[in-house]
């Protein structure tokens, strides 16, 4: 491409520091953000989240990034607008708190007259057409990420596919800027409308959710019968049609995207007749009373909990599964303590957080991991997990 393109990124979580950095490496990048901290961190070539990708590329001169608190200085001249706002589950609407990025959204079109506006935040189905309406307005598409914790860079520099929610020749221009940045060859797009885009990024994340619940499902059979529950996942993976990938049993599904996405997925089919897609968000509960059960079980006075964060190389435990299984060991009155090196705080939700890993292995009388780590070798024999294949 002659011209280098301005783009502004607004959010600098997951979904927008990957992108404002693969996007730098060849156009100026602005990343919008109503933190001060993470701004400075950006400005000072710092990478506000956990990404061993992103904090490489950070340090080098080539990229062309900053970023502002400053919505004017964002928007002045962008050819395209990227949102990566959170869009949080509201449990009393049953609904995505779409605030922020309809916010965005207003905000940006009055301020820009020519940009094409992308936005990267899930959002229910139907919502992106509901804003084209509202602002009347069609230079608002919706792209969907797919994209792991500590590792969403590398998933764009090598995307699974790129989908994108428009057939107009800016939108072929934006995916041509994501292709770009990436390092992989013979990339899949897909061209459809924003609300297909919206509706394969739910089915996509449920489809996962659903997956780790089966096999969850599974070893939750072999533990009562006895079973050898690795034995039969690596004999029913063998199947090609099954597969040998995301098998591995936990405490649940959790963190940023397959809670709330299976619940936004199951609100969007309220006139729908469906089944399966209700049960993949009730089979989380189940899973996690089954492993609480199962912790209540052996007695123990004090549970040491081993991290919060979902994912190796991630510093994000939001609703990670484990919080789940907290809430309802404490319930029966057993004390619990917190062992997590990315917490500041000395406590979390009443629990003591022991940051001096030989005092918290010597104070648990059982500790709970959702994946086993070798600063856990030692102490074996106090270890309650379900990790089986040592894989994420």
């Amino acid at each position: 491409m002659d011209k280098r393109t301005k783009i502004t990124v607004v959010g600098s979580g997951y979904v927008g520091m990957s992108l404002a950095v693969l996007f730098s490496q060849n156009n100026d990048v602005i990343v919008l953000d109503i933190d001060s901290e993470r701004v400075n961190k950006i400005n000072n070539k710092q990478s506000p989240i956990a990404d061993v990708e992103i904090e490489s590329f950070l340090s080098k001169d080539s990229l062309s990034l900053m970023a502002t608190l400053d919505r004017e200085t964002a928007f002045d001249g962008a050819d395209f607008i990227v949102i990566a706002t959170p869009t949080n589950f509201d449990p009393d609407t049953n609904y995505f708190d779409t605030f922020s990025v309809d916010n965005v959204v207003e905000e940006a079109l009055n301020s820009n007259d020519e940009a094409l506006i992308i936005i990267k935040s899930t959002v229910p189905v139907g919502h992106t057409k509901l804003l084209q309406e509202k602002f009347n307005s069609k230079r608002v598409i919706f792209s969907p990420e797919f994209l792991r914790e500590g590792q969403a860079l590398k998933d764009n520099l090598y995307p699974s596919r790129i989908i994108v929610g428009d057939h107009s020749e800016k939108a072929k221009k934006f995916a041509d800027l994501l292709i770009e940045g990436a390092k992989k060859d013979q990339i899949e797009i897909i061209y459809t409308n924003s609300t297909e885009a919206e509706a394969v990024k739910l089915f996509s994340n449920t489809y996962l959710a659903m997956r780790v619940s089966f096999f969850n499902e599974l070893d939750s059979y072999a533990e009562v019968h006895g079973l050898d529950s690795r034995e039969l996942i690596l004999g029913v993976g063998l199947d090609p049609r099954i597969g040998t990938h995301y098998n591995n049993p936990s405490f649940g599904y959790g963190g940023y995207c397959l809670p709330k996405d299976t619940k936004q997925l199951r609100a969007n089919y309220q006139e729908v007749p469906h089944s399966l897609i209700s049960a993949i968000v009730d089979a989380n509960s189940t899973r996690k009373d089954f492993i609480a059960d199962s912790i209540i079980a052996k007695a123990p006075k004090v549970v040491g909990v081993y991290r919060l964060i979902m994912k190796s190389g991630s510093d994000n435990y939001r609703s990670s599964s484990i919080q789940g299984i907290m809430k309802r060991i404490k319930g029966k009155g057993i004390k619990v303590i917190v062992f997590e090196p990315v917490m500041e705080e000395s406590e979390f939700f009443n629990s003591k957080v022991v940051n001096d890993l030989e005092e918290f292995k010597r104070l648990s009388d059982l500790i709970i991991t959702n994946r086993m780590s070798d600063d856990l070798r030692d102490v074996k024999h106090k270890i309650y997990t379900r990790d089986l294949f040592n894989d994420d």
